[in-house]
């Protein structure tokens, strides 16, 4: 676990204090979130998909009419290249950090 700790720190991804959501740990870097599965014995599970941290929750990237858009409840916005490139550098870099 703490060699998992250490990865995430140096890949500059920070594990958000949210007690609401008691079967996940939200991971965090840049703006982006992922959900990843709390397991019984408190380590890492399955990783959700990563998406942009909105005042209405998570918006996920979606391809819209040959277009990239974050999309939540209510909410669209069009996604810059960059971000797309942060986010999907983002995921990569949970995943490398989580992998055992």
């Amino acid at each position: 676990m703490e060699e998992i700790l250490a990865r995430l720190a140096a890949a500059n991804i920070q594990l958000l204090p949210i007690t609401q959501i008691e079967n996940h740990f939200v991971f965090e870097r840049d703006g982006f979130i992922s959900l990843v599965e709390r397991t019984r014995a408190g380590g890492f599970g399955r990783i959700g998909s990563a998406g942009l941290l909105t005042d209405r929750g998570m918006a996920v990237l979606m391809e819209r009419s040959a277009r990239m858009v974050f999309i939540a409840k209510g909410l669209e916005l069009e996604a810059t290249e960059e971000q797309v490139l942060t986010l999907r550098a983002f995921d990569r870099d949970l995943r490398a950090a989580l992998a055992s």
